[in-house]
């Protein structure tokens, strides 16, 4: 198991940021397979997102990282092969010192998995495969070739957005719903809190997406699929010659967007511990209001990122906390958020 003043501490605030204050807040019984399943998440992100290594090294170093990962046993001249991939291709190439370290940590990451009681390794586990196959299929849509791709349909963004993160509002369901005290409410049944988590997570990457719509198109990929473009008669290349052009086809994903995140409040209901209720509430509150932001931005802002500064950060952890010493306070602050974008 992890210990705060290793894997969990230092390391897992370096690569988490802003979402290491989630996992603070946690229960230490949910902290630290969720934590470690984070950790695992982000190495196969920061090996998929290394541009210097080739399209075909990615994949390949992705797909032995995740089988190693799944059959729960060490294989030592495998992961010894994995290591020192990682050490000559990747390592070296990371412009962040918290991801290289999190990459040269992988044996220990891999051993505090195996060291994780069965029931939690099989929930972290679990929640790897689907988000290794994200990873792998945004490598096969998106070759680094100089070209500008595109998805082809709103089912394939659908199938990402679930692969990469609403996965994880599953999996973070199944912990709470093992949890001891139980945090869930009861109000809501199990099944009903994983349909209402994974849309939850959908609705963040969604999110990302259209805040980071114009770095995408930067690196050649499109996330907003070309049936969605063709019926607003456009093609990819209208798109390279004028991006501005995608943002009527951004519109409905904003709506559906809203839709995900509307879930993510709802979900609140069915959390009766408030430390819990507030590391859940921390990234839909971010959420809402960069979506608020993205909404009424124009393209020049698009091109350039779009950020919730600092200060509405803290303005948001300042405001959940007050919230959550009141009986559904962050239940009625994340409500008051989203009817105030």
């Amino acid at each position: 198991m992890m210990k705060d003043h290793e894997l969990g501490g230092q390391l897992l605030a370096g690569v988490s940021r802003s979402f290491y204050l989630t996992l603070k807040a946690l229960p230490e019984g949910l902290r630290e397979p969720i934590s470690l399943g984070y950790l695992l998440a982000r190495t196969a992100d920061t090996m998929a997102d290394t541009a210097s290594a080739p399209q075909s090294v990615r994949a390949e170093c992705l797909r032995e990282f995740d089988r190693l990962a799944q059959i729960g046993e060490s294989e030592e001249a495998a992961e010894g092969a994995l290591y020192e991939r990682l050490r000559q291709e990747f390592i070296p190439h990371q412009s962040d010192a918290a991801e290289a370290a999190l990459l040269g940590r992988l044996p220990e990451i891999f051993t505090a998995l195996r060291a994780t009681p069965s029931h939690n390794a099989a929930h972290i586990r679990s929640v790897l495969a689907p988000i290794t196959r994200g990873q792998l299929l945004d490598l096969e849509r998106f070759p680094a070739d100089g070209e500008l791709h595109v998805l082809n349909t709103a089912d394939e963004l659908d199938e990402y957005t679930y692969l990469v993160a609403g996965c994880v509002g599953g999996f973070w369901t199944k912990l709470c719903g093992q949890a001891s005290p139980p945090v869930l409410s009861g109000e809501k049944a199990v099944d009903e809190m994983l349909v209402l988590g994974i849309r939850y997570g959908k609705g963040l990457q969604l999110v990302n997406i259209l805040r980071d719509v114009g770095k995408d198109l930067a690196m050649g990929r499109c996330y907003f699929p070309l049936e969605d473009l063709q019926k607003h008669g456009l093609t990819l290349e209208h798109v390279k010659k004028d991006p501005a052009t995608l943002l009527p086809v951004m519109s409905p994903w904003r709506t559906l967007c809203r839709e995900h995140l509307t879930c993510g409040v709802d979900y609140l209901k069915g959390l009766k511990s408030g430390r819990v209720a507030y590391a859940t509430a921390l990234p839909l509150l971010l959420g809402i209001r960069t979506l608020a932001r993205v909404g009424k931005a124009d393209w020049a802002e698009l091109a350039k990122g779009v950020k919730v500064s600092r200060s509405e950060v803290a303005k948001i952890m300042f405001d959940a906390g007050v919230a959550a010493v009141k009986e559904n306070g962050i239940f009625r602050l994340a409500e008051k958020y989203q009817s105030s974008r």
